[in-house]
């Protein structure tokens, strides 16, 4: 009898001979036609939980953790995920949270609940500054938990040389203090993230390029020589938030502590363009880098200061704003590389993934894949550069005297820091994994001591497990 065949045998057609390639076969091709390689000389990483992206600040809030989301399906759709070292990270403890904030303040986060937020409402009692910038959600814990642990792990694989370049994008949240929420952000993953890194790097050099000034950063290395914090922002001290970060903001005013003139500000008006800000960053990174010498750099890339963003005031296009880390990345220190503000969704994810090509040294074609999930939301040119500066353009309020002044109320700062500062008399916080792993040495080694002397008791005794007195 002859047997008729139910199920054909599938054959997988060749690239190229058909248009109905698997994704596989499109981001392959994506990856030649864009040379996208593995650099030479250094390893770049990628942090990135999938579950921070599923979080929701309410529909009306402009935060949009989804934005994370649209940022790796382009990285994914290039096919840079190729190129670099992808990691998953855990979710930092509370003991890892707690290195810089208050026990009480994690220990509030970890149970409160918008239900909870409601009866302290009706109560008129509402700690740590939570309220329409810093809404209770359902998942609130975890959302904190999972950005600063992936700051935490990128720390970690640039101080374990396993990584030269370490990316994640959920990270950047400036504002939160040491107890209490503030702009949008809960913990402050970049403060955590510096600890980690002071344990092996004697100065490290941060760089804030969202449009707001990066006040939670600064105000926790406020007193030490061994953070510099470099700010470029909007500066409106009445009318644009947190309305601090003053060309005259620059540390204590005491000489003799040591975090004096280690706060750099570049206070800005609306409207700035590229070729102004381009220079600006050179003009002034380049004189913090010779006289600071620092060990390692980190840089948040907040993408609220890109032009037409929802709350910014910038006429910065993709291209500028990935040149300021391109020249970061150059000089070649080890480079933690943050994401941050960022309120026009789908242009935070266009930027982002234009700075992973950079750190990766890849030049991208400028239309987006075909395949790319969401590429409607990129619509109508779905490029990957569209011209952002002329997107609710603000009038550029920043002359060529401002700008000048500026740069030399820094370098005039920065004549006040006596060189790189000796690390021999400041305090070194511990590395959680070391004393973690200390302590549980030191309790097996009481374990094995009380075995030990049990067995000794019972060679005496008259039966095995009875002990001799």
């Amino acid at each position: 009898m002859t047997r008729t065949a139910v199920v054909n045998d599938y054959q997988h057609p060749q690239p190229g001979a058909s248009s109905t390639l698997t994704l596989d076969e499109r981001v392959s091709q994506e990856i030649l036609k864009n040379g996208i390689k593995r650099p030479k000389g250094y390893t770049v990483s990628y942090h990135s939980n999938p579950e921070v992206e599923k979080m929701h600040f309410g529909p009306k809030h402009p935060m949009k953790p989804w934005r994370l989301t649209l940022t790796n399906k382009i990285v994914l759709a290039y096919g840079m995920h190729e190129a670099m070292d992808v990691y998953v990270p855990r979710a930092a403890t509370s003991l890892e949270m707690t290195e810089y904030h208050k026990d009480d303040y994690i220990q509030f986060l970890s149970w409160v609940t918008p239900k909870i937020k409601l009866d302290m409402e009706a109560s008129n009692v509402i700690p740590y500054n939570m309220g329409d910038d810093c809404p209770v959600f359902d998942g609130l814990y975890d959302y904190c938990s999972l950005y600063s642990g992936a700051s935490l792990d990128a720390a970690r694989k640039l101080t374990n040389n396993q990584s030269d370049i370490a990316i994640n994008w959920s990270g950047g949240l400036h504002h939160a203090k040491k107890a209490e929420a503030s702009g949008f952000c809960y913990i402050n993953d970049i403060v955590l993230a510096i600890l980690q890194l002071l344990l092996y790097h004697p100065r490290v050099l941060y760089i804030d390029l969202d449009v707001h000034h990066g006040d939670g950063v600064e105000q926790a290395f406020w007193s030490t020589d061994r953070v510099m914090t470099l700010s470029l922002h909007k500066f409106d001290k009445a009318n644009f938030f947190p309305g601090t970060g003053g060309s005259d903001d620059t540390g204590p005013k005491n000489s003799a502590n040591p975090g004096a003139h280690h706060s750099l500000n570049v206070p800005l008006h609306d409207g700035i363009d590229d070729e102004s800000y381009i220079q600006l960053f050179k003009d002034v990174v380049g004189p913090c880098i010779s006289t600071y010498q620092p060990t390692a750099i980190v840089i948040q890339c907040g993408g609220d200061s890109l032009g037409g963003d929802r709350l910014g005031c910038f006429n910065i296009n993709i291209r500028a704003h990935g040149a300021c880390v391109e020249y970061t990345k150059k000089l070649g220190l080890p480079l933690l590389v943050l994401g941050g503000g960022g309120y026009t969704p789908r242009n935070v994810a266009r930027l982002w993934a234009h700075e992973t090509s950079v750190c990766l040294g890849t030049e991208l074609h400028p239309s987006l894949p075909a395949h790319t999930p969401f590429i409607e939301h990129f619509a109508p040119d779905k490029s990957l550069y569209p011209e952002l500066s002329q997107t609710g353009r603000y009038d550029n309020k920043n002359n060529g005297k401002y700008l000048r002044d500026i740069v030399a109320s820094i370098r005039e700062q920065l004549r006040y820091v006596q060189g790189s500062p000796s690390v021999q008399l400041q305090h070194v916080p511990p590395d959680l994994g070391a004393v973690r792993d200390e302590v549980e040495r030191e309790i097996q080694e009481e374990r094995e001591a009380r075995d030990l002397g049990r067995r000794r008791k019972e060679r005496g005794a008259g039966s095995r497990g009875e002990y001799a007195h």
